[in-house]
Parts: structure tokens; sequence; C-alpha cells
């Protein structure tokens, strides 16, 4: 069965560590959804399986990409063309299965590739997976052992400060916090569900609890710490981040307050 007019396409975006991949087995565990699963490419993302695009390890990978201007990409790309749409569809269809209506792809760049995609796919649906930006910069710390916290933070922020400006021009997008989707999975995933307009329940038996508790006791232990570096380094990224952290909900000394962030997509 060929790719048609029948198909619907989704991306999922969100920074390494945010939880896209929990998100994107769920949906794909929906009978209406297909996702990449056994592509032999790191978490099954659809960058590493075309060759029209820069993968994020071109702009330097995990915590560090979005700090390349180069990987903001959007309509006005001269790769926004209907040929690469067609090549990238060409190089993607092999590992869907076509018998289900919606498609999806994942890949973390995605968050600063919005607009690109969308010039490429105008009737595509994407949703967003943001996590507080001390966690992600923890949880990707082992993955960019030479990245500094500074660097690792300002990419968060530079990557979802660059989302913000870009959703204005997104037609559709439905923003989910990893922390509501993690403490209520049945709920957000219903939500996730009504915007892609799929029959039934997405299944949530994936779905780990919290597991920032760590991170959460680490970060702490930085505030108390009797090693006056480490509580130096703690002061200097708070201040650092502090106020750009409250802009998308979040505080930076307390990791567990998450507050509703508002996105002002076309619709949602």
């Amino acid at each position: 069965m060929p790719f048609s007019d029948q198909h619907r396409l989704v991306f999922v975006a969100g920074l390494h560590r945010s939880g896209t991949s929990p998100l994107a087995r769920c949906l794909a565990a929906h009978p209406q959804v297909s996702g990449f699963s056994g592509t032999g490419v790191p978490e099954d993302e659809g960058q590493h399986l075309q060759t029209v695009y820069p993968t994020g390890r071109d702009h330097g990978a995990q915590g560090r990409f979005a700090l390349d201007p180069r990987s903001h990409l959007t309509e006005d790309s001269p790769l926004a063309t209907a040929a690469n749409a067609s090549q990238l569809l060409a190089q993607w269809t092999p590992h869907w299965d076509l018998t289900r209506p919606v498609l999806l792809e994942k890949s973390p760049p995605n968050l600063v590739r919005l607009r690109f995609l969308q010039a490429l796919f105008p009737q595509a649906s994407f949703v967003v997976v943001i996590r507080h930006p001390v966690v992600v910069a923890l949880g990707t710390k082992k993955w960019a052992r030479t990245a500094s916290w500074r660097t690792l933070l300002e990419n968060w922020f530079v990557a979802h400060e660059t989302f913000l400006a870009d959703a204005p021009q997104i037609e559709r997008l439905h923003l989910l916090k990893y922390e509501q989707f993690v403490a209520d999975p049945v709920g957000r995933l219903a939500d996730v569900g009504c915007f892609l307009d799929l029959t039934g329940p997405i299944p949530a038996d994936t779905v780990q609890a919290q597991r920032s508790s760590g991170y959460q006791r680490t970060w702490q232990q930085w505030r108390s710490s009797g090693n006056l570096w480490r509580r130096a380094r703690y002061r200097s990224l708070c201040s650092r981040f502090g106020d750009r952290a409250e802009r998308f909900g979040y505080d930076i000394h307390d990791l567990d307050r998450v507050e509703p962030l508002s996105v002002t997509g076309r619709t949602r």
C-alpha cells in the first residue's frame, strides 16, 4: 500500500531526555498509528533514516545542537522543497505500516525545525514535549560528558526559546509537559488522542512513574554541599537561568514545581 492523501503525519519533538521516546511508544501502540521500530538507528529516530537535512549530530549532538544557528530550519530553508518532501517520504515509508492512517516520526531536533517540517508537509500535526531544564541537563550529561553544565542549560533555553518564537506559525500544535504526562498518563494521552482525532484510548501501560526524584536530590545536594566550588556552581547556574526558567513555568530551585505553559500556535 503506497503513501496517500489518506495518511496523516505526526511529528513528535522535544529535547533528549524530555520524554519523546515514551510518548512515541504510547502513540505507536494505538491501532491507528504507525511509528518506527526495529530500524537499527538510535531510538528509532527519523532523523537518522533520511539524507535530506542534517541530523542533530551534525550540529554538535545532544546537549549542544540548538546552539548552532544552522540547526534552526524554517520554511525559508533552501531544503524546503517539494522534491525533498517526496524524498523524505520515500526514505521513511519503508519503516511505517501504511495500513494505518496516522504515521509518526520522532526526533529531538524537530523542536527547532517545526516550521521547516510544516513547509514540507502542510497538513502535519506536531506534539511537543517539554521537561524541566535542570532535569534534562542532568539526564543529558552522561551522554555529553564534555559539555559544561552552562552549555547544557543554555542549549535547553535556546531550543525552547526558538520553539516559542516559531509556535505562532504552526497550524496544528499540541504542547505536553513531561511532568504532567507521567503524573496523569491516561488523561494527558487522552488529550493527545483528541488532538490527533484518534478513536479509542492510547495505551498508557508503558509509562513509568515519575523518575525525577534522583535529579532533585542531586540538585539539592549541590545547593547544600560542603564543597565550595559545587555550591558556587549551583548559585551561578540559578542566577543565570532562573528568570528564563520561570518563563516556561519552572522553578530553577524546586524541580517539583511545575506551572502550565501556554503557547500561541494557530490551533491546538
